[in-house]
């Protein structure tokens, strides 16, 4: 399926976007470390630096090569509104969350997402709030259709807010100064482009990935007896 991936002059789509990775979007993504949080606690990550290489594996592999490629498809349903398709990638995308509490945080801000678009009066939203709710992905795809935000943009944006959390997370759980948090942020967003690139590349067949650290510490953070992020 044909994707819009063009660039427009018109600058609207541009600030609808960054109205949707906004920090400030209230879906409580603030909430969440996806695990980072027992991963500090574990003696996995002490610095910046492996704070930017836990981020930047999964970002070579979770995103590359499934939040993305799904994102794409859960686009290309909601720009030609196939509520069917969109319901299976959502589908897909929780079969391959490897904890509960990845689940859980799929669903809580799908749900969160969801009651934004009916806010916001976008076309269509009301009847598809059952099925967009289940994943904040796929409100994501459906608000940037919704505003002619073309698919790889989508895509980086969507990379972009993803880092921009966990950024702070690490921020606050390691801690590290702001000023350490922004040098971090500065060189993982160098790598965006080309694993955006990347993913919008993968066929159907292609998508799929294992992080075996990553579910080990989210499973992990589960029952972890101190925290600041959700579980």
């Amino acid at each position: 399926m044909a994707r819009n991936t063009g660039i427009t002059d018109d600058p609207l789509p541009l600030l609808r976007l960054l109205q949707l990775v906004s920090p400030s979007l209230p879906i409580g993504g603030f909430a969440y470390s996806q695990s980072i949080e027992w991963a500090v606690e574990a003696g996995w990550i002490r610095t910046p630096e492996q704070l930017r290489a836990w981020l930047l594996d999964q970002l070579g592999k979770a995103m590359v090569n499934l939040d993305l490629p799904l994102l794409a498809r859960m686009h290309d349903a909601a720009r030609v509104r196939d509520l069917a398709a969109m319901g299976h990638w959502i589908d897909w995308l929780l079969a391959a969350r490897e904890t509960a509490e990845l689940r859980a945080e799929e669903a809580n801000r799908g749900r969160a997402l969801a009651d934004l678009l009916i806010a916001w009066e976008l076309t269509g939203a009301p009847d598809w709030k059952a099925t967009l709710a289940r994943s904040q992905a796929a409100g994501f795809a459906f608000a940037a259709t919704a505003w002619d935000i073309p698919a790889r943009n989508t895509a980086l944006g969507y990379a972009w807010g993803w880092l921009e959390n966990l950024v702070l997370a690490g921020i606050k759980i390691i801690p590290l100064g702001r000023a350490q948090g922004q040098q971090v942020l500065q060189r993982l967003v160098a790598e965006v482009p080309a694993a955006v690139a990347k993913a919008l590349t993968l066929a159907a067949d292609e998508i799929g990935t294992s992080s075996p650290a990553l579910a080990i510490a989210s499973s992990a953070h589960e029952t972890q007896y101190t925290r600041l992020f959700r579980s």
